[in-house]
């Protein structure tokens, strides 16, 4: 093979490479709800709940570390400011976990005694033996059951003590070994506050 098709074959496969690593990529699933009749324009300062439903025993779990960094940073950048004690707002994050089904289909296999019509070395004709079935035969189905979590934040006005506005990103993933983890988290987190009423600020702005 010649230099220049290796090179081509290697553009090729590189583009193919690129091309399916996008397409695997997971975009979160994300909606929100919101207070319409809150002012999100008067809030200044937030703060986390102690504890958080997704802190366990008593500690603070390593997943809740992470939504911290990446929720803190998401509304920092849209002016609002960390303070303990005296906050406006209050942000809080809980794992849902749904029990799901997949369903997996395929053809039934079946093999069976019966007749037909062929040729062979001994000339056409009818004759028995084993035959395999047509495509068009009833198919069987497995159901799988998994469980599908869900993150849900939740963002409190503490005067009013009630919720201000809420985001569900669903088939969330909290395992550090999971793909780009905890990039993914931080992901996640930014995917949800796209939808948040306060858009992020321009750097240098206050």
């Amino acid at each position: 093979m010649t230099q220049p098709y290796r090179l081509l074959l290697g553009l090729i496969f590189s583009g193919l490479s690129l091309l399916f690593a996008t397409g695997c990529a997971t975009i979160p699933d994300v909606r929100v709800d919101y207070n319409p009749a809150a002012n999100f324009s008067q809030y200044k300062t937030f703060d986390f709940a102690n504890p958080l439903d997704t802190d366990s025993d008593g500690y603070q779990s390593i997943l809740s570390q992470r939504l911290i960094a990446a929720s803190q940073r998401e509304l920092e950048a849209r002016g609002l400011r960390r303070v303990r004690g005296s906050a406006q707002l209050q942000v809080n994050f809980k794992l849902l976990w749904t029990e799901r089904a997949q369903v997996t289909t395929y053809a039934a296999p079946m093999i069976g005694l019966g007749y037909g019509y062929g040729g062979g070395y001994r000339g056409w004709g009818w004759r028995s033996g084993l035959y395999g079935s047509w495509p068009l035969y009833p198919t069987q189905s497995v159901v799988t059951p998994y469980w599908e979590s869900t993150l849900r934040i939740d963002i409190v006005d503490i005067t009013q003590r009630q919720r201000v506005w809420v985001g569900l990103i669903s088939d969330f993933s909290s395992d550090p070994s999971a793909e780009a983890s905890p990039y993914g988290i931080e992901a996640a987190i930014a995917a949800a506050f796209v939808k948040f009423p306060l858009a992020p600020r321009a750097p240098g702005r206050q």
